[in-house]
C-alpha cells in the first residue's frame, strides 16, 4: 500500500508536467521548443549524429592517410566519415549547424534526406541552403511557424523590397521587385490573395514610388488605399485609358535614357539594355508598380466593340511587362484564375509575369496555370491548401525553386490607415495625374 501511495504521490507531478508540455506545445509553440523541443531535439543530434548520417547514406570512406592513423593508435576497424558538423546554434523556432561536406557530396545529397533528418532529430521540418562551396547551413525548424505566423526581427526589406509573409523555414518572405519585376497571384475567394495585396501595397505605401491600380471590382478591393494611389480604374472603360497613358510614360522614359546616353532616337525600344537606374539620381524617375486585380474581368467581352477594347488592352499589358522593367514599372497581376481560356494573348502576358503566388484554388487546373510551367513539383502542394489555413501560398519562380508562405493577418482599416499616413508621399506624375482618385471622406447624417 505504501509503494501504491508513493507511486501516485511521484505521478501526479509527472501528469502535471507532462499536460504543461501538451498544452505548451498546443496553444504556445515558441515557448515550448525554448523550454522542451529545443533541448530534446539537440539531444537527439549530437548523441545520434554519425549513425544516422551513415543510416541516410552521407557517409565517405575516410582518406587513407586518416585510415592508416585510426589502425595503428587503436586497432580497430575504421569507419566512413559523416560530414564534419559546425557548432549548433539554437534560434527562436529551431536550431541552425553548418556541414563541411565530404569529398565527392553535394548540396543535394543531403537535401535529399532531409525528411529521414527530419523524424531522426523530432524536428518539424529540415532545410538545406548552400553556404558556399563544400558547407552547407542545415535549418531545423522546431514547429509549424505557419500554423501561428510571426515576422521575424530581420526580414530584408528595402527599398522596392516588401517582406510579406513567412516561409516555412522561418525566414521572410520578401517580395524585391527589382530581381522579379512581375509577379502573377491567383487564389480561390476567401483564400488569403487580398491580404498578400494588402501587405505589398503597405510596404511599398511609405517608400518613393508611385502606386497605380486597376480594379474592376468597382474598386472595392483598393478604393480603401485612393489616399496613396497615384492613379486608380475601377472599370474596363477606365482601364482602357490608363493603360495607354502608362504605355507612354514607358516610351518617354525611354527617351529619356536616350537622351542621357546618347542613343540614337530612331533605336528600338527592344535592342536598349540600359535601364532607369543608370541614370543620375536626381534624374532619375519615380518608379510605378501597377496592381491588376481580377485580370480576368479584362479579357471578358459582351460585344465586338468590347474585343477590340480587351485585344488593346492585352497588346498594352505585355508591352509593360515585356519593356516595362527597364523604365521603372513593375506589374502585380491577381486572380481567381488565368489561363489560355480567357482569350487572346493570356499565355504570352502569362510568361512575363516571372513571380508566381498561388494560394488555395478550387481545381488542379488552376495550380497549373500559376506553376505547371515553372515548378511542376509544386502544383500538388497547392492543391493540399486548407481552406482553413487563409493566407498559406506556393510560391515560385522561373528558377524552379518553391516553398511554401502565409502572410501574417492585417486588417483592412490598418492597412488604409497606413496608406493614409503615407498620403504626402504620392508622387507627381503629370501622366497619371488625370487618374488620380479623390480622397474619399465619411459623411455622418445630420442629427436633431
Amino acid at each position: 500500500m505504501s509503494e501504491l501511495t508513493t507511486l501516485m504521490e511521484v505521478g501526479g507531478p509527472v501528469a502535471a508536467l507532462g499536460g504543461g508540455a501538451a498544452y505548451l506545445r498546443a496553444k504556445h509553440p515558441a515557448a515550448w521548443w525554448s523550454t522542451v523541443g529545443m533541448p530534446v531535439s539537440a539531444g537527439r543530434l549530437l548523441g545520434s549524429y554519425g549513425s544516422v548520417m551513415d543510416s541516410c547514406g552521407l557517409t565517405v570512406p575516410p582518406s587513407r592517410l586518416r585510415a592508416l592513423a585510426v589502425h595503428a593508435a587503436t586497432r580497430r576497424e575504421v569507419r566512413p566519415v559523416p560530414p564534419r558538423r559546425g557548432l549548433l546554434r539554437p534560434t527562436s523556432t529551431g536550431m541552425r549547424i553548418r556541414l563541411r561536406l565530404a569529398p565527392g557530396q553535394e548540396p543535394a545529397d543531403i537535401a535529399a534526406s532531409a525528411e529521414r533528418l527530419r523524424h531522426a532529430w523530432g524536428v518539424h521540418g529540415v532545410y538545406v541552403e548552400p553556404v558556399k562551396p563544400g558547407v552547407v547551413e542545415l535549418r531545423l525548424v522546431g514547429f509549424d511557424v505557419l500554423r501561428r505566423v510571426r515576422m521575424p526581427r530581420k526580414t530584408g526589406g528595402g527599398f522596392l523590397r516588401v517582406p510579406v509573409a513567412l516561409r516555412e523555414d522561418a525566414t521572410a518572405f520578401v517580395r524585391d521587385f527589382r530581381s522579379i519585376p512581375h509577379e502573377l497571384v491567383l487564389g480561390a475567394t476567401l483564400s488569403g490573395k487580398s491580404m498578400y495585396l494588402r501587405h505589398l501595397i503597405t510596404g511599398l505605401a511609405a517608400q518613393p514610388v508611385a502606386l497605380a491600380g486597376i480594379d474592376c471590382k468597382r474598386g472595392v478591393e483598393l478604393a480603401p488605399f485612393a489616399s496613396r494611389l497615384s492613379a486608380l480604374a475601377t472599370d474596363p472603360g477606365q482601364a482602357a485609358e490608363l493603360l495607354p497613358a502608362l504605355v507612354q510614360e514607358m516610351e518617354d522614359r525611354y527617351d529619356l535614357i536616350r537622351a542621357r546616353q546618347g542613343i540614337a532616337p530612331t533605336t528600338p525600344d527592344e535592342e536598349i539594355t540600359s535601364d532607369v537606374w543608370g541614370l543620375p539620381e536626381s534624374e532619375r524617375p519615380v518608379p510605378i508598380v501597377l496592381f491588376v486585380d481580377e485580370v480576368a474581368e479584362l479579357f471578358l467581352v459582351a460585344s465586338r466593340k468590347d474585343e477590340e477594347r480587351r485585344d488593346e488592352m492585352v497588346t498594352q499589358l505585355i508591352r509593360l511587362a515585356q519593356l516595362g522593367r527597364a523604365a521603372g514599372i513593375y506589374l502585380e497581376v491577381c486572380g481567381q484564375r488565368f489561363g489560355a481560356e480567357l482569350g487572346k494573348g493570356a499565355t504570352m502576358l502569362r510568361a512575363q509575369l516571372s513571380g508566381r503566388v498561388c494560394h488555395r484554388v478550387n481545381d488542379e487546373p488552376s495550380a497549373k496555370m500559376a506553376l505547371g510551367d515553372i515548378a511542376p513539383e509544386a502544383v500538388g502542394a497547392a492543391c493540399t491548401i486548407a481552406p482553413e489555413r487563409p493566407g498559406l501560398a506556393v510560391v515560385g519562380d522561373t528558377s524552379g525553386g518553391w516553398s511554401r508562405i502565409r502572410t501574417p493577418y492585417l486588417s483592412l482599416a490598418d492597412a488604409a490607415a497606413r496608406c493614409a499616413e503615407s498620403a504626402h508621399l504620392v508622387p507627381e506624375l503629370p501622366a497619371l495625374k488625370p487618374f488620380r482618385p479623390a480622397s474619399l471622406t465619411k459623411t455622418r447624417p445630420a442629427t436633431a
